[in-house]
């Protein structure tokens, strides 16, 4: 596949020029991370990667998916993970990240990547917008909500988190009931972001679903969905 490896060797040297060891020590603990970090502030690696992608323009689509894949499946610092993440959203490949041949990519992504700062991220900013373009996918991410990856299924309930009043109401119910029961921190947790985000543009639907739901809903769901709703 036509990986542009000059732009993977560009990434790499510029983040080990802006390597911190004792910074990278400290975001390794915290992400609980076995691959470890290069110690970049979230500027800095904006900075790095906004100058080395302007430098390396891909030539086409297949260019940019073979690069994305490289990139990410051969890093070695968690900061490359990343820098595939932002190819992928990068302005430029808008017209490539929103169709829906990119799916398996994300999805390979998710399931590799296997933790929350990763799959956050591409949830709202890779799988939205595919979701946002073709609202058909949404059989997909029904099938997602009840996959035995956690991750898939953290994805499916929050694909929808930043769509406010195009949010589809029937496809967030569907991606959450079946996992109600689900006692992974990281379920729950999604369950009620995604309730205590779309509170903010329709609190009585939200209200409405918490209570229909009731004890099916988990503790933690409950508070994050009511977080700012009056009582």
């Amino acid at each position: 596949m036509p990986v542009d490896f000059a732009l993977i060797a560009a990434v790499r040297t510029a983040l080990d020029a802006r390597a911190d060891p004792i910074r990278a020590t400290g975001q390794q603990a915290y992400m609980k991370s076995v691959m470890p970090y290069r110690g970049l502030t979230a500027p800095a690696l904006r900075s790095v990667l906004r100058a080395v992608f302007a430098a390396h323009e891909l030539a086409d689509r297949a260019a940019w998916t073979a690069t994305v894949r490289a990139l990410w499946d051969e890093a070695t610092f968690r900061e490359e993970r990343y820098a595939a993440i932002a190819l992928v959203r990068l302005p430029e490949h808008r017209r490539w990240a929103t169709e829906p041949s990119v799916v398996p990519l994300i999805r390979h992504m998710i399931v590799t990547g296997a933790w929350w700062d990763y799959v956050d991220d591409l949830a709202t900013h890779c799988v939205g917008p595919v979701l946002a373009a073709h609202p058909e996918q949404a059989r997909g991410l029904r099938a997602w909500a009840t996959d035995d990856d956690l991750w898939l299924r953290r994805t499916a309930i929050l694909a929808q988190l930043h769509f406010a009043a195009d949010t589809d109401r029937q496809l967030l119910v569907d991606c959450i009931e079946p996992n109600l029961a689900d006692r992974e921190f990281f379920i729950r947790k999604a369950i009620g972001w995604a309730l205590r985000q779309f509170a903010r543009t329709d609190p009585v639907w939200v209200a409405a679903a918490v209570a229909e739901w009731g004890d099916r809903l988990s503790p933690l769901s409950r508070r994050e969905a009511l977080k700012h709703l009056s009582s």
